[in-house]
């Protein structure tokens, strides 16, 4: 098979996404209203413009503050490179959009945004209008980016970029480095190999890491090693988040990091190796910026007809030279360079290259997002799992026709060699984690002895599922109004003798919600924190995630946590999120709504189970389902995750008898 033939169907697929995107970016301003645009973290209002200045890359920036900020909400897309736009909401109750487009700085907790202006005029414009609100705007720049990145790919010839599609493609051998493995005591035995197979590869290696192997550790131990051997390497991830965390975890381990672009969890610690704060903190800076100050007064001052010109240039060559020293000192310091994988493309890397690229979370980056960075290095180390989430794909046509499958997947299945999986996991009781492992992992994940059995209380029974349409008949058979948690939901309130929980379709943006099993699961939660004990609870710093699939589901479970008087108390020991945003996290106690409930057996997207691969194994002691086991056990694999809870249950009535 001719190499070049996956990426040119992935750039067609591509296209298709983008152009996806882009009529949902024009349906969204031009139809959808401003309290849905909010509530989906698409755009702030209202917000204040605060102080503005010029930071340390010359750049006219403003900070912006959230005045409806909700501590409670943090459904927010806005984080750092992404363009914006800022609007005015006028008295026909529509908005007036600006004509200047802007990007983010960075975001702080969804109440601050410092972000980037395109020049003067947008300031002026920006502080001098009412009822002020700023949105995300179609961002066209990453997009550009990936199709020049796959271009390049696409037509590379005769040099590495070439070499290496053609190895990802199976359609040429990946060559090793013979020597004696090294040992690493502190690590277990698929960790210790895994970071031997990235030490010998020549080529391409995969760190294959289902949920709570050490797949980081594994990552930073294998950075660490190549550095001993390599003068610098650039690693990469998705999101920003994903940057930040492996970062942070090289920075603990002594690495000089140099993070190009800002962090998306403000906080001393993460700001202290950004490009910009360590640009600000050189030596040579306070000149540079006496420099471009002066250039500023002299444009803001001179008259028609004056000549400056000269003076200008001799002080833009002398800032230049400035900027280009400053640069190559900051760069010769570092021993990692880290960004997203989009951010790789940013000017400040131009004419730098690797011998190593590292890609964390691989799974979930498009393959077009992955080129951006790889044009720079001579060999790559993914490291993620392909059945927890992919990436996340808005056209359904450019989704089914194979746009989601990454690159590491695709080097998965055409050059299965370069693959360690991570087997011994350290998050989880062990009954939680065996049907992931059995499931997704061919029974090949193993707990570690520290928590195979770990619990919360004493015969508890790890896993649990509390199926709704049983719920639901004994809800009619009962006298609802005297249990006070069902009265809390209006709709019965109205009809107490037609306890629903079916299903419900969320106006424009079509998203499930279940109010009936979103108060259940919230029931559910207060009986088990009540079996703990609340002072246990406390004292004992015990976390909850509650999840799930559909984003209406937890704003309406957020809604409904803020107004009761058991849970409020217990607000930051809770955490109420969608799949994806639990990617990555782990919590003792994890309750899963997911929702679906309907005569056909419909489940929509819950069919992607990789999505509920990372759903089931959040949890360290406890993970409680609640779901309709007669519309969601139509397929296969629920069917059999109920059943496993179900025997679970039986196993331990019999033992107690």
């Amino acid at each position: 098979m001719n190499s070049t033939l996956p990426l040119i169907r992935h750039r067609a697929l591509l296209q298709l996404e983008y152009e996806a995107e882009k009529a949902e970016y024009k349906e969204q301003s031009e139809r959808m209203g401003l309290q849905a645009r909010v509530r989906r973290g698409l755009c702030w209002y209202p917000i204040r413009s605060g102080r503005s200045y010029y930071n340390s890359l010359n750049q006219l920036v403003v900070e912006i503050e959230n005045t409806e900020y909700d501590e409670d909400d943090n459904t927010c897309l806005f984080e750092y490179g992404k363009p914006v736009c800022f609007f005015r909401l006028g008295s026909d109750g529509k908005s007036h959009y600006l004509s200047h487009r802007c990007t983010v700085s960075y975001v702080e907790d969804n109440r601050r945004m410092v972000v980037v202006l395109p020049g003067s005029q947008a300031l002026i414009d920006v502080q001098n209008s009412e009822n002020l609100g700023i949105q995300l705007y179609f961002d066209e720049t990453s997009y550009r980016t990936m199709f020049h990145a796959l271009d390049d790919a696409i037509n590379a010839k005769n040099n590495r970029l070439a070499e290496l599609r053609d190895i990802f493609a199976g359609e040429r051998k990946p060559q090793k480095l013979t020597f004696q493995p090294l040992s690493f005591p502190w690590l277990n035995p698929t960790q210790e190999q895994a970071v031997n197979e990235v030490l010998m590869a020549k080529d391409v290696s995969i760190v294959h890491g289902p949920p709570g192997t050490g797949k980081t550790t594994t990552l930073v131990e294998a950075i660490y090693e190549t550095l001993h051997r390599e003068t610098q390497v650039l690693v990469c991830a998705q999101s920003n988040m994903a940057v930040d965390w492996i970062s942070e975890k090289l920075v603990d381990h002594g690495v000089n990091v140099l993070r190009i672009g800002n962090p998306s969890r403000v906080n001393d610690k993460m700001l202290s190796f950004t490009y910009e704060r360590r640009f600000e903190s050189h030596p040579d800076y306070p000149t540079l910026w006496s420099i471009r100050q002066a250039m500023r007064q002299i444009r803001e001052q001179r008259k028609k007809g004056d000549s400056t010109h000269e003076k200008l240039s001799r002080l833009r060559d002398r800032a230049t030279e400035l900027e280009m020293r400053i640069n190559a000192s900051l760069f010769s310091e570092a021993r990692v360079i880290a960004s997203t994988l989009v951010g790789s493309a940013n000017k400040v890397l131009v004419g730098h290259k690797f011998s190593t690229l590292f890609i964390d979370e691989a799974a979930q980056a498009l393959e077009a997002a992955s080129w951006i960075a790889l044009r720079r290095a001579s060999r790559i180390v993914l490291a993620g799992d392909h059945q927890q989430l992919p990436p996340t794909i808005k056209c359904f046509e450019a989704e089914r026709q194979g746009l989601a499958e990454t690159l590491m997947e695709r080097i998965v299945k055409n050059v299965p060699e370069c693959v360690t999986l991570l087997k011994v996991q350290y998050r989880m009781n062990d009954t939680i984690m065996k049907f992931s492992s059995d499931w997704f992992y061919n029974g090949q994940v193993t707990s570690a002895p520290n928590v195979k059995n770990r619990g919360i209380l004493d015969l508890d029974i790890p896993m649990q599922w509390i199926d709704t349409s049983e719920e639901a008949e004994k809800a009619c058979v009962s006298d609802s109004p005297e249990n006070p948690d069902i009265q809390e939901i209006p709709e019965i309130l109205e009809n107490p003798e037609k306890i629903s929980f079916e299903e419900q379709v969320m106006g424009h943006s079509h998203s499930k919600i279940n109010k009936a099993e979103a108060q259940l699961t919230l029931t559910t939660l207060k009986d088990y924190i009540r079996k703990i004990g609340k002072e246990h609870f406390i004292s004992e710093h015990l976390d909850v995630g509650v999840i799930s699939p559909y984003k209406a589901q937890t704003q309406y479970l957020r809604s409904l946590i803020k107004h009761d008087d058991k849970l409020r108390p217990l607000r930051r020991h809770i955490s109420i999120d969608s799949i994806d945003g639990f990617q990555g996290q782990e919590r003792d106690i994890i309750v899963i709504s997911l929702v679906r409930s309907n005569e056909r057996g419909d489940i929509g997207f819950l069919t992607d189970l990789r999505r509920m691969n990372v759903a089931i194994t959040r949890a360290r002691m406890k993970l409680i389902i609640i779901g309709n086991a007669q519309t969601l056990g139509r397929h296969k694999f629920y069917r059999q995750l109920h059943e496993y809870v179900m025997k679970l249950h039986e196993e331990t009535t019999q033992n107690k008898d």
